[in-house]
């Protein structure tokens, strides 16, 4: 895989990515590939929804209470009937459904700036 073009620190800067702490988890039925609906608890931000097609990797129990890191400044997007208010990050394996999260290697208060 390729190098994506380099951006500046500027462009870098522009993108806010949080700790946060998965609270509820669901199957989201509506959702074309594998899918669950999540709850993050982002502190001060607050709780935030995300679709995340994490199913492979993940049962809902190993979820509940999992910090993980995510985009909280793109827009809303609409997926079905639910709409995801921010982007949980993950690292794609060999088999594109396999997508592991990235998580902090230490407990952190929800809502802290990855920088």
């Amino acid at each position: 895989m390729k190098v994506k073009p380099e951006i500046s620190w500027s462009d870098f800067e522009k993108i806010d990515i949080r700790s946060g702490t998965i609270i509820s988890v669901h199957d989201f039925e509506k959702a074309r590939k594998p899918s669950y609906q999540l709850e993050i608890d982002f502190g001060d931000l607050g709780i935030r929804k995300s679709s995340a097609q994490i199913t492979s990797l993940y049962s809902k129990e190993d979820l509940l209470g999992k910090q993980i890191l995510a985009v909280v400044n793109f827009p809303k997007k609409q997926i079905a009937n639910f709409f995801s208010e921010c982007l949980v990050l993950g690292v794609y394996g060999e088999n594109p459904t396999d997508i592991t999260l990235i998580t902090p290697s230490m407990p952190v208060k929800n809502g802290w700036v990855v920088g």
